[in-house]
């Protein structure tokens, strides 16, 4: 199965550029799952911003944690899967297990569900490692979770597409 990881700054243009190539996959059994926790009004706004940006046709499905369980169980069924964002996923992995062994088995089961799923997968992430080091041990400690996940995933999907001021640069295709 063909699955995609599209990564690139704030505002680069991923979501939109994922759900581009998702749309072009089918015009239905098209899940969403996101990975956000709107703990504020401006998140909401955000979040309700993507939802009319999908369209009714999207099927949102929140898993904030439990994202390898839900591809797994949402792929037989469905004709393509959006994940938006692994860089939240990350975080709220974070949050809820502060032992970094246990993030990065939730990475190795998200990779192994990407392996076994029934359809195409497409992914967003943030690429966090183009910026100053952070001055704070959580902050690294960040950086260094949402940049071993984009490594791990990166290297077990097919494509993966860098996203600069809107324009996709492939970096790399099956």
């Amino acid at each position: 199965m063909n699955h995609t990881l599209v990564i690139g700054g704030c505002r680069s243009g991923k979501s939109g550029h994922a759900l581009h190539l998702a749309d072009r996959i089918s015009t239905a059994n098209k899940y969403f799952l996101a990975t956000c926790i709107p703990e504020d009004d401006e998140m909401q706004q955000r979040v309700f911003r993507h939802q009319t940006e999908r369209g009714l046709d999207w099927t949102a499905v929140e898993t904030p944690v439990s994202l390898p369980e839900t591809i797994k169980d949402m792929s037989h069924k469905a004709d393509v899967l959006l994940v938006d964002c692994l860089t939240l996923w990350v975080s709220n992995l974070m949050m809820t297990y502060p032992d970094a062994d246990a993030v990065s088995s939730s990475v190795d089961s998200l990779a192994e569900s990407l392996r076994n799923a029934a359809c195409p997968v497409f992914l967003v992430t943030n690429d966090v490692g183009s910026g100053v080091v952070p001055d704070n041990f959580l902050a690294r400690q960040f950086r260094d979770a949402v940049g071993m996940t984009n490594q791990r995933i990166a290297s077990c999907v097919n494509e993966v597409i860098w996203m600069v001021a809107g324009i996709p640069v492939k970096i790399k295709s099956a």
